[in-house]
């Protein structure tokens, strides 16, 4: 199938569920309208549809290789990042005056959705680009903006974030690379980065590499790390790329999915010549790389749900193709076969993905509009509970659709039955790309830990004080059929309000249960949000159904009441597990010796 994702889903989440139109009467938006919103999307489609999905399966065929001193790939992925960056969407959430396009936030992130459906290894590279560009524009001196920030934007340079080292994994505090002071105005970086993304390849004139260092006698732990640029080519007095600053790729790492994009091994300072460029100021450098770590979660989050849409949409235009049995009231060999979208199983595993991907979309697209809101709200009240609550939710929006876009995935496979496993059809490759993101960005058990000792309670739990008032007002509007679904989605808001004392309990103990029940607490919180989330599409589909002729349209809003009523009583329901082990504190877990194993 051609059609990456149906216009008419993107517009019920961005029109219908979100009023992404009303975003242009703030005056950072006033220069657009719809019209400018869907000639983005159309431009991103075409770009998607021509230069991305074209490669996607070629490109996890033939990985990049290393060879005659650099990285070679299919000339498809270069082309299709030359035509996104031509097109502006590096730049896209940027002011006019920087180049860039002005776009909100959810109005992007509606694009990136194209990029992601049709091949998340090439989508990588300017996507990392723009995280990277945002820490330079956010805290570097104005020498290094004017630098690196307008190629950076138009795509001439390239960006990584290079944390990891093969000893410490997610434990930073631990890192060894080092900055030796110089006088000059840069540091000499010495040390080694593992894992990489996009850390070597052959689309830019230049890569610029985020790397976090200790200075000498800097603080032990995290509170003794620094940020540096690091380009591949030192800058010559013009500004152009000039001479290779000390930066070797040490190798290319092979993974199970996004095999498109390079995954590299990394030596700065082999012959002690490898530049480096303080950001901002000494030992803030965790401080500044976490910007761009939740800006990547939220984009690892939503490439993780448009992986599992993806998936969702290849196996149910398989369902309705395939052939296979008969119906169950006609059940003679005589009878004719019937497409297996028919059969009830196979209807479950389809409800399934469609609950579990268009739940998180929706979650992904309410985050997104949160960045713009907490941005552009003419209030500054209003501005400062949308961060709150932004904050809040960033490792949920992060962790669930990376756990259940991939869970939707694998019944992807399920519907296709021995042709799903193949490499013949795509929708294993959809499960191998999407089963990297519940470790991308922080593992889905450390965004389970964030959310569990910091982002429930931090500011007296404003984040969650204003979430409660939000799905209140939501619950306490509803009518209808969606009346039900709010009442029982609130019982379960009710249940997991009156579990948090336990845990504050636990974490004030310092018991361990609570750390190692983390999954539990990241679980159930996040099926509720997941189901507000589909009871604020019940009611827009609910309202649109009271309007609209019967056809197509209407086939569409029946087919999200009925994902609704699926989640919040087939889903939602399965949480009361989590919540029993939250409640008596469990310590099965917690207790297990690591000599029993």
């Amino acid at each position: 199938m051609n059609e990456l994702i149906p216009r008419q889903e993107l517009e019920f989440q961005l029109y219908e569920v979100l009023d992404t139109q009303s975003l242009c009467e703030r005056l950072r938006f006033r220069e657009h309208s719809r019209e400018t919103f869907s000639a983005m999307l159309d431009t991103a489609e075409r770009i998607a549809t021509d230069r991305f999905a074209n490669h996607n399966a070629l490109s996890d065929r033939e990985e990049p290789v290393f060879e005659g001193g650099k990285v070679s790939m299919r000339p498809e992925v270069k082309a299709g990042f030359d035509a996104y960056r031509e097109a502006g969407f590096i730049g896209g959430r940027y002011d006019f005056e920087e180049g860039g396009l002005q776009l909100p936030e959810t109005v992007m992130t509606a694009c990136s959705g194209y990029f992601m459906a049709a091949n998340p290894a090439t989508a990588g590279y300017p996507f990392l680009t723009t995280a990277a560009a945002n820490v330079i524009r956010s805290f570097a001196s104005e020498d290094l903006k004017a630098a690196y920030l307008p190629r950076m934007l138009s795509g001439a340079f390239t960006g990584t974030m290079a944390l990891t080292e093969p000893h410490a994994g997610s434990g930073l505090a631990d890192i060894r690379t080092r900055a030796l002071a110089t006088e000059g105005n840069h540091y000499l970086i010495k040390g080694s980065k593992i894992y990489i993304s996009g850390g070597e390849h052959e689309l830019s004139e230049n890569i610029v590499h985020l790397v976090l260092a200790r200075m000498e006698g800097a603080p032990p732990g995290v509170k003794g790390i620094s940020l540096f640029v690091v380009p591949r080519y030192r800058l010559r007095a013009n500004g152009e790329p000039g001479e290779r600053n000390d930066v070797t790729l040490a190798g290319l790492i092979h993974k199970l999915g996004y095999r498109g994009t390079t995954s590299t091994a990394l030596t700065f300072g082999d012959n002690d010549d490898c530049h480096g460029y303080l950001v901002g100021e000494p030992h803030q450098g965790l401080r500044y790389m976490f910007q761009m770590m939740n800006e990547a979660r939220l984009g690892v989050g939503f490439g993780a749900a448009m992986i599992g849409y993806r998936g969702y949409q290849l196996s149910l235009a398989y369902a309705r193709d395939r052939k296979q049995g008969r119906a169950w009231n006609a059940p003679q060999p005589t009878d004719p076969m019937v497409p297996i979208i028919q059969h009830g199983d196979i209807k479950r595993l389809l409800l399934a993905q469609k609950a579990w991907t268009e739940g998180a979309m929706a979650l992904c697209f309410y985050g997104a509009r949160l960045v713009d809101d907490s941005h552009t709200l003419p209030d500054l009240d209003a501005r400062e509970e949308a961060g709150e609550l932004l904050d809040l939710l960033t490792p949920v929006i992060k962790a669930w659709p990376s756990e259940y876009g991939t869970r939707a995935n694998d019944l992807a496979i399920q519907v296709l039955g021995g042709a799903g496993y193949t490499r013949e059809y795509p929708v294993e490759q959809c499960w191998r790309d999407n089963r990297l993101n519940p470790i991308h960005e922080g593992t889905n058990g450390i965004q389970a830990l964030d959310l569990t000792t910091r982002k429930l309670w931090q500011k007296h739990s404003r984040g969650l004080q204003i979430l409660q008032q939000r799905m209140l007002r939501d619950f306490q509007s509803a009518s209808g059929e969606t009346r039900e679904l709010a009442i029982r989605t609130g019982e379960y808001l009710k249940a997991f309000e009156a579990v948090l004392p336990r845990i504050g309990q636990d974490l004030q103990q310092q018991t361990p249960n609570a750390l190692a029940n983390a999954h539990s607490v990241l679980t159930a919180f996040g099926h509720i949000l997941v189901a507000w989330m589909w009871l604020r599409q019940a009611t827009a589909a609910e309202t649109a159904l009271a309007n609209a002729p019967e056809g197509k349209r209407t086939a569409f809003y029946r087919g999200k009441l009925q994902a609704a009523r699926y989640f919040i009583g087939h889903e939602l329901p399965l949480i009361q597990r989590d919540l029993d082990i939250l409640g008596r504190s469990d310590a099965v877990c917690a207790s297990m010796s690591e000599d029993w194993f």
